[in-house]
C-alpha cells in the first residue's frame, strides 16, 4: 500500500492559508524538539491550536506534513539564494564563487535546526515529493549557467557535470559545518576553504 505524500488540498482562502501555516509552523517545532519518531498528527494539531479533523482536511498523514514543511523550507532557501546565482557583468569567476558559496552557506543557516531535522528525515529514507528534487535541479541549473558564463576562466568543459560535482561536494561540506553541534570548525573559515576548493577544481588542468 502506497503512502500519501502530498497534501489533500491547497488552501484557497486567506483563512485557510493561516490554518495551514499554523499547522506547518507547529510541525516544525515538534520535529525539531522530538525528531521524526516523536512527531505525530495529534501533537501537531494540539500545538497548532486546531482539531485533528482540521489537520486531516489538508494533510492525510505525518509524511505529507513533513513533505509540505520541506517544500516550504526549500522555497524559502531558493528565494534567498536565487539572486546570488545570477551572472553579473564584469564579475570574475572567483568573485562569483565567493558570492554563490557564501549565499549557499547562509541559506543553510536559515532556520538551521529545521534544516537539520528535515535532513535527518531524508536519511531515514522517507518518501519525498517531486518539489524537493526539483529544488536541487534548479540549483544545479543555476550553477551550470554561471559556469557557462565564465567558460573562459575555467578548464571544465562539461559545465553540467562540473555543476553536479560542485553542488554535491559543497552541499556535503556545508552540512558537516553548519550542522556540527560542537561547532568544531568556524563557519567563516570553512567557507573560505570551500571557495578555494571550488576554484582549484574549476581551474585545474583538464
Amino acid at each position: 500500500m502506497s503512502i500519501a505524500i502530498e497534501p489533500r488540498k491547497s488552501p484557497r482562502q486567506s483563512r485557510s492559508q493561516v490554518t495551514v501555516d499554523a499547522i506547518l509552523d507547529a510541525t516544525a517545532r515538534v520535529l525539531i524538539e522530538r525528531g521524526h519518531a516523536g512527531t505525530n498528527t495529534n501533537l501537531v494539531a494540539e500545538r497548532a491550536g486546531v482539531s485533528v479533523g482540521s489537520l486531516y482536511q489538508y494533510f492525510p498523514n505525518k509524511v505529507a506534513l513533513i513533505n509540505a514543511l520541506r517544500a516550504r523550507h526549500s522555497r524559502d532557501m531558493l528565494a534567498a539564494m536565487e539572486r546570488e546565482f545570477r551572472p553579473r557583468a564584469g564579475e570574475t569567476l572567483r568573485a562569483a564563487l565567493v558570492r554563490v558559496i557564501e549565499a549557499s552557506v547562509a541559506g543553510h543557516q536559515l532556520d538551521a535546526d529545521l534544516h537539520q531535522a528535515l535532513h535527518q528525515c531524508e536519511e531515514l529514507g522517507l518518501p519525498m515529493d517531486e518539489e524537493h528534487d526539483a529544488a536541487h535541479e534548479k540549483i544545479q541549473g543555476w550553477l551550470t549557467e554561471l559556469l557557462q558564463a565564465h567558460r573562459g576562466e575555467q578548464n571544465r568543459r562539461d559545465h553540467s557535470l562540473a555543476a553536479f560535482i560542485l553542488m554535491n561536494a559543497l552541499h556535503g561540506l556545508i552540512h558537516a559545518v553548519v550542522f556540527d553541534p560542537a561547532g568544531r570548525v568556524p563557519v567563516k573559515a570553512a567557507t573560505r576553504e570551500m571557495i578555494r576548493l571550488a576554484d582549484a577544481y574549476l581551474t585545474a588542468p583538464a
